[in-house]
């Protein structure tokens, strides 16, 4: 399953819903550190009260009087319980001093004009506390509701020397305000919905525009015929690259009709003096004579032909059919074995595609005369493989050395440098084998057996909609 997007839109909504998601997450840390800050420094700031002004504490500690009445604390459910005066250390077996909450309770104490010698901070539940068990006795409701709840309660304890008492103050702890992170979900969810809103409506104006002339440009490759401008939309950056685009495409138009004008003018005026010397050697009596001349003239008229195909490759004025790869390799073996020559079928499965069939065949044909040219026989499969359909052919003959296999598929090269057809012709039949595996999305592969021989493949996509001129 892909989880990211291929597409712009897609990767950008993401990318910004990543990146928010990023922020809010950092923004929601900072302010969840400033909510138990606060609630923390609200808790000691009540214990530190609570050690001035609780009248169970002597005031003989030295503190300096405050013009503050006991109600005056901070109220709610961190107001402290009533204090306590003992002997014995505060602390329980097992329990550390919380030193950091220990020095800064302190330091609020010598703000306030306290300066115990010794500070003992530690948090603990309240079922835990043996003095609240204590004081249940006495009914307290307040106290019941902690003990009930087994709410944590912050133990502050002071004294002024090793020999004098320990003034122990408690405090409950808060329960945390689900407030804060729910303030900041609700917050994201209204940020989500109007940012990504906002950001798909413009990344849309940006990029239907951009499909458009994606669709459009790829059709053109495939087809090289021009239908109707595309209409420039979206920003002006948009509409002027789709101008751009419609200006390109009529002058690469019509530069390809001149071509093909060209190549037709070409044609009549070869092969119309091509076909009078035809008729011209039928009056030389050396039977050797005409036949070597009737075969350059054969050679020409070939090689003027596969020039031609080359040329008008990717132009097809038909649009493609739907057929039956198999039956399309048997109606080019059987051309083959109609002329005696030595070759091997081997069918696979049933495969459908939309292909132009004469080209195909065209490029198939050149294979197998390849094969038959430089190994003598060929061997012929269709099968499929993975996401390709392939039309295999493989020979006996001498391969092509490994540097040389890319310069075979370019034009007028071949392993014989000649261009008699009798060695192997003008060196255009791979290279218009290629040229028609492109026309498909496809490819041609040529490699070399391990046994000897050569293998050439016509790779095609097994989809339609995985070929690159086409919009999945």
């Amino acid at each position: 399953m892909r989880l990211w997007p291929r597409n712009l839109l897609g990767q950008t909504l993401i990318s910004v819903a990543l990146a928010l998601l990023v922020a809010q997450t950092v923004s929601a840390v900072l302010l969840y550190r400033a909510a138990e800050n606060r609630r923390t420094a609200a808790i000691l700031g009540n214990a530190a009260i609570a050690l001035l002004v609780d009248p169970a504490f002597d005031r003989a500690a030295g503190a300096a009087p405050l013009d503050m009445r006991p109600g005056e604390m901070r109220r709610g459910r961190g107001r402290p319980l009533r204090g306590e005066v003992t002997q014995n250390n505060p602390l329980l077996p097992g329990e550390n001093i919380d030193a950091g909450l220990a020095d800064d309770l302190s330091e609020r104490l010598n703000a306030l004009g306290l300066n115990p010698t010794r500070t003992v901070v530690t948090v603990r539940r309240a079922r835990r506390d043996p003095v609240l068990q204590q004081r249940l006795e006495g009914s307290s409701r307040r106290i019941g509701r902690l003990l009930r709840a087994d709410r944590q309660i912050l133990v502050a304890a002071i004294r002024s020397d090793a020999a004098s008492p320990w003034q122990v103050a408690r405090v409950p702890i808060p329960e945390r305000e689900p407030r804060v992170l729910g303030g900041i979900v609700a917050q994201t969810l209204v940020i989500f919905v109007v940012l990504m809103g906002v950001l798909f409506l413009l990344l849309r104006r940006i990029t239907r525009p951009l499909a458009a002339l994606t669709k459009r440009t790829t059709q053109f490759a495939r087809t090289q015929h021009v239908a109707e401008p595309l209409v420039p939309s979206g920003p002006n950056d948009i509409k002027a690259l789709i101008a751009a685009h419609n200006a390109m495409e009529s002058r690469i138009a019509a530069m390809l009709d001149e071509k093909d004008v060209m190549l037709g003018a070409i044609g009549h005026d070869l092969k119309t003096p091509l076909a009078a010397l035809r008729l011209r050697i039928e009056a030389v009596e050396n039977e050797d004579r005409r036949a070597k001349m009737a075969a350059g003239i054969e050679d020409i008229t070939r090689s003027l032909d596969d020039i031609l195909s080359l040329a008008r490759v990717g132009r097809a004025d038909q649009p493609e059919e739907r057929a039956e790869l198999s039956a399309l390799v048997e109606a080019v073996i059987e051309e083959f074995e109609q002329l005696g020559e030595p070759v091997d079928y081997t069918p696979g499965e049933r495969i459908v595609l939309p292909v132009h069939v004469t080209w195909l065949r065209r490029g198939l044909r050149n294979l197998v005369s390849n094969a038959l040219r430089y190994g003598g026989s060929a061997e012929v499969t269709l099968l499929r493989e993975g996401d390709e359909v392939v039309m295999r052919v493989d020979d006996d003959g001498p391969g092509i050395p490994a540097d040389q296999i890319g310069a075979m598929l370019e034009a007028f090269q071949r392993g014989e440098m000649s261009r008699n057809r009798a060695t192997g012709g003008a060196g255009i039949g791979l290279t218009l084998a290629r040229a028609i595996s492109e026309q498909h999305g496809g490819r041609l592969v040529l490699a070399n057996l391990a046994q000897g021989g050569l293998r050439a493949e016509i790779r095609l996509p097994s989809s339609p909609d995985q070929r690159p001129g086409r919009m999945a």
